[in-house]
């Protein structure tokens, strides 16, 4: 059951012998799709987002925390479906405008792109911003605190599933890694779909 407002989230526990453990987003995912059950997180923006460390002995010591995530489902021009656990971010060169960024994590790298993302809310925070030059220098430079919001260019919302119009084809990248290139992308939200362990 995704997270509720005032309830306790995650309990204690220790990772298996020969469970998973994974530095990064992409490997997170990976490990998912493959059918890992509990998985052991010690970086990437999910990791960074409910406060892991990147401890290794945690996961073994009794001092881990168990945590159910939503996993998000992106399809890129009506294509192969695609499983992230942490963000896509659709730009064109040179990060001209527009910018979209579909987050379950609140992070991407050092920035923190979405301040009120929950990875397990049972839902995506689409970020859209449609920036003039002198914002988007504005915006860059206060994208590592989370002040670039709120902005009367910068879009948030919350969704479930939905589709995303890009407009001009875009660079595509998916957990941190460039995947191909989009007009279009369905998003999508699947509660509880993993557990992990940091």
């Amino acid at each position: 059951m995704v997270i509720r407002r005032g309830e306790p989230w995650g309990e204690p526990g220790v990772l298996p012998t020969g469970a998973p453990r994974v530095h990064d987003d992409a490997s997170l995912a990976r490990a998912v799709t493959e059918g890992a059950g509990l998985i052991g997180v010690l970086g990437g923006d999910l990791c960074r987002t409910v406060g892991g460390g990147g401890d290794p002995a945690r996961l073994t010591d009794g001092r881990g925390t168990v945590l159910p995530i939503d996993l998000g489902v992106v399809r890129l021009d009506g294509g192969d479906e695609h499983v992230f656990v942490a963000h896509v971010v659709a730009r064109r060169r040179f990060w001209r405008s527009p910018v979209v960024g579909v987050m379950n994590a609140q992070f991407r790298g050092h920035w923190d792109v979405a301040p009120r993302s929950h990875p397990n809310d049972g839902r995506l925070d689409v970020v859209v911003a449609r920036l003039g030059l002198g914002d988007t220098w504005k915006a860059w430079r206060r994208l590592p605190t989370g002040s670039h919001v709120p902005h009367p260019g910068i879009e948030e919302r919350r969704v479930r599933e939905g589709e995303l119009e890009l407009g001009a084809r875009c660079i595509v990248e998916i957990d941190g890694r460039r995947v191909g290139t989009a007009r279009r992308l369905e998003v999508a939200c699947r509660p509880d779909a993993a557990q992990i362990i940091v």
